[in-house]
């Protein structure tokens, strides 16, 4: 019904306008008595065997929705009802911003992906409290944090570290995103030195509260082998809790779309499809090479049950989904969930 009905109607309008929208109309049909239990009834999976317990946490099942959809916490209660396992909010920054200039998501249909250059949008860390303070404790919730755009590069770790602290008893995990490509100073998030200095500095923080909460890292899909290498040694040196992999891609080789339409596009980053090789193998190459030393939560181009199985046997202990719950609907969650168990 999704396929043929829904996303053909979505698709004919804008996509960020299509995505307001969306919410606006789960909240509302969630609170029609007796709808949420039927979202349950047609979406959600449960069985024992689906809990994964990973960085000491327990998950309900190992299907995720990644950050980006629900950037100001406002439907993950909401969202919990359609079969996830954990939803992680954000990306959150300490001050709000309206992120780069609209028009700025892009659909490339014949490739089933997205390029977007959102830019951080979201209303601020305060308003994501605000938001959380409502948790139903339906669902694990992950926290994406980042830097403000007009942030001056001495200053990136405070911007982490005021999310961190202020996010810390709402959530129930952290992720540093320093992947994003559509942040300025892209160079610095990405330099060893850089993110010794701001893992162990948030590791600190982490201290101070009576219960540390596990802290991933976030990383692109266009890293080569020896940036690989570099990663895993730092996840090694700073006892990183475990990596996200991977964000969306800049590169633009091997899509369907022509070469004018994606010049007119423009600058942003790749998900979907056409990066589903290339995280699966980033995600190959960090389990064999470390040992399977740290947990991976495997995301990018996952549009069905073998795709998520795909990401699994290459070495994730959990996956998520964005561009594929947008192009096949919260079926998909129960069909990723219902192929592991036919594997037990």
């Amino acid at each position: 019904m999704y396929k043929f009905l829904i996303r053909p109607l979505f698709f004919s309008f804008d996509p960020e306008k299509v995505h307001h929208f969306t919410f606006s109309m789960v909240r509302t049909l969630s609170k029609i008595p007796l709808i949420p239990n039927l979202f349950k009834q047609l979406f959600v999976v449960e069985d024992k065997r689906l809990e994964r317990e990973v960085f000491g946490l327990k998950f309900k099942n190992p299907v995720g929705l990644a950050a980006g959809f629900d950037k100001n916490a406002v439907l993950y209660n909401e969202l919990a009802n359609f079969g996830f396992g954990f939803i992680e909010i954000g990306t959150v920054t300490p001050i709000a911003q309206e992120g780069n200039p609209k028009k700025r998501i892009f659909r490339l249909i014949e490739d089933q992906g997205l390029i977007n250059r959102m830019g951080f949008n979201n209303e601020g860390v305060e308003t994501a409290i605000t938001q959380l303070k409502k948790n139903k404790g339906k669902i694990l919730i992950g926290g994406n944090i980042g830097k403000n755009t007009q942030t001056k590069p001495e200053h990136y770790t405070q911007d982490y570290l005021n999310c961190f602290n202020a996010l810390h008893p709402y959530v129930d995990y952290f992720v540093l995103n320093v992947s994003c490509p559509n942040v300025g100073s892209h160079a610095k998030l990405s330099d060893k030195g850089y993110l010794l200095e701001l893992i162990n500095t948030v590791k600190q923080a982490n201290t101070t509260f009576n219960k540390q909460k596990p802290i991933l890292l976030k990383i692109a899909p266009d890293l080569n082998d020896i940036q690989l290498d570099e990663i895993i040694e730092l996840v090694s040196e700073t006892q990183l809790d475990g990596v996200i992999a991977s964000n969306t891609s800049v590169d633009r080789s091997d899509l369907k779309a022509s070469k004018t339409q994606l010049e007119a596009i423009g600058n942003g980053g790749l998900s979907g499809q056409p990066i589903k090789t290339k995280s699966t193998k980033v995600i190959k190459y960090l389990s064999e090479k470390s040992n399977k030393a740290f947990p991976i939560i495997g995301v990018g181009g996952i549009h069905s049950a073998a795709d998520a199985l795909e990401k699994l046997d290459a070495g994730a202990t959990l996956v998520q989904i964005y561009t594929g719950f947008i192009y096949e609907g919260p079926s998909l969650i129960k069909k990723i969930n219902k192929a592991i168990l036919k594997r037990n």
